[in-house]
């Protein structure tokens, strides 16, 4: 079993598949330990696939997970972090904007202690307004909403212990708030500084939209974060302010029915009687939702979940035994 694992995904990447393959083999050649790299094709309409299918036909420390349809970059992680087998697991993304001459500095990290090394691009260089300030906003609330005092939640480019990765759910958009979940396991996390750096080739696949995302992701993960394993008490909460406004606002129109029974209550106090009404039947449906996701939190931690994406194959050069026997023996002289 190798120690480290390189996870790539990507998604009509062509121009800088080969290139980035070399780079990393030739920095992970010199780390002097066993590794492997998980490359996933993202349902690319390129020749993506065709060039790391070559790949992995030459290099048996190549894995590649070739995804059915484009399932996104967090599903594509995903299913890079469960195919992978190394201790340590480093994920970066294939536009070549993450150098891989950085990967030591996370490697040294995780053999200090750390659960989870986070890359910081501490000098961005991309657009001022349509990137770099909704992205600052976006990590200062997400520190604030999480408690976790890193700079940088957007970047791919992080490394994890593999016990802690395999026990954090992947959907939706979570990839960049692994760090705000890995902490809610107790995980040790720290941040470093890497290089931002412009695209050499290809086209971008990020847009203003996808800020518009991760706005709405900060208020799941703040709901994860606090309620995950307890539901109830959040629409408990409400429920029950809910019930008791309601009772309270009954009780005093039920007071006044009694002591005045010539007086027509719904005349008089009709928006107060149908607020009552609301509010008791609201925190009724509050509660009840909040017992129904009790139920779903016990489900969700006794049966197994399912993967965000459907695999279509696996590609991994086969070789005899005895030839990977000498392999073994000569990659630990690296």
């Amino acid at each position: 079993m190798p120690k480290y694992s390189i996870v790539v995904p990507f998604h009509n990447e062509e121009e800088n598949v080969t290139v980035l393959y070399a780079r990393l083999k030739q920095v992970m050649e010199q780390v002097g330990s066993s590794f492997e790299l998980v490359l996933v094709d993202d349902g690319s309409r390129d020749r993506t696939y065709k060039l790391l299918e070559e790949i992995a036909a030459v290099d048996s420390r190549v894995l590649v997970v070739k995804l059915r349809r484009n399932f996104g970059q967090t599903s594509a992680l995903a299913a890079g972090f469960d195919h992978a087998s190394g201790d340590f697991i480093l994920a970066m993304d294939g536009d070549l904007q993450h150098d891989p001459n950085e990967i030591p500095n996370f490697l040294e990290k995780l053999e200090e202690g750390y659960d989870v090394v986070s890359g910081w691009r501490k000098e961005r260089i991309d657009n001022f307004i349509m990137r770099r300030i909704p992205s600052r906003c976006a990590n200062w609330l997400m520190a604030k909403l999480s408690g976790v005092d890193i700079h940088d939640f957007g970047t791919t480019f992080k490394a994890y212990r593999r016990e802690v990765i395999h026990n954090i759910p992947l959907y939706g958009e979570m990839h960049r708030f692994i760090p705000a979940l890995a902490s809610w396991y107790g995980a040790s996390i720290c941040e470093i500084p890497i290089k931002n750096v412009h695209r050499e080739r290809g086209k971008s696949h990020y847009g203003i939209g996808r800020t518009f995302r991760v706005f709405f992701d900060l208020m799941t993960i703040r709901f994860l974060l606090k309620y995950m394993s307890r539901p109830l008490h959040f629409f408990g909460s409400f429920g029950a302010l809910g019930i008791l406004a309601g009772g309270i606002i009954s009780a005093i129109l039920l007071a006044m029915k009694i002591i005045s029974p010539h007086q027509n209550v719904m005349d008089q106090h009709a928006p107060l009687f149908v607020l009552g009404g609301v509010l008791i039947v609201a925190g009724i449906q509050l509660l009840a939702i909040g017992l129904l996701g009790e139920l779903q939190v016990r489900h969700y931690y006794t049966s197994q979940q399912p993967a965000p994406y459907t695999v279509d194959r696996l590609v991994r050069l086969n070789m005899p035994e005895e030839h990977n026997m000498m392999s073994d023996g000569q990659q630990g002289m690296f």
